[in-house]
């Protein structure tokens, strides 16, 4: 059986529960950059996550990491161990 991803973005919950373990500089940026981009903590954080991820995407539905991955020759994401 193959591991089935849906798109998602993150809550407000989410990004609430993680950012009260950040460091307070790091929650200063994020929000620094947040009003930059005119968008929400959210989207902000998002686009940190996925940009990391993969250079080329800017939210989670952009991020291909598995396909280039394997376009690339290296090697690709953690299969589920409970596959059937």
């Amino acid at each position: 059986m193959t591991q089935a991803f849906t798109t998602q973005h993150l809550s407000p919950e989410a990004i609430s529960s993680l950012v009260n373990y950040l460091p307070d500089y790091i929650k200063v940026a994020l929000l620094k950059k947040s009003t930059e981009l005119e968008c929400s903590l959210e989207a902000t954080i998002e686009m940190a996550i996925s940009n990391f991820l993969d250079e080329e995407a800017l939210s989670f539905e952009d991020c291909l990491l598995d396909r280039r991955l394997k376009e690339s020759g290296r090697s690709s994401l953690p299969q589920n161990s409970n596959q059937e």
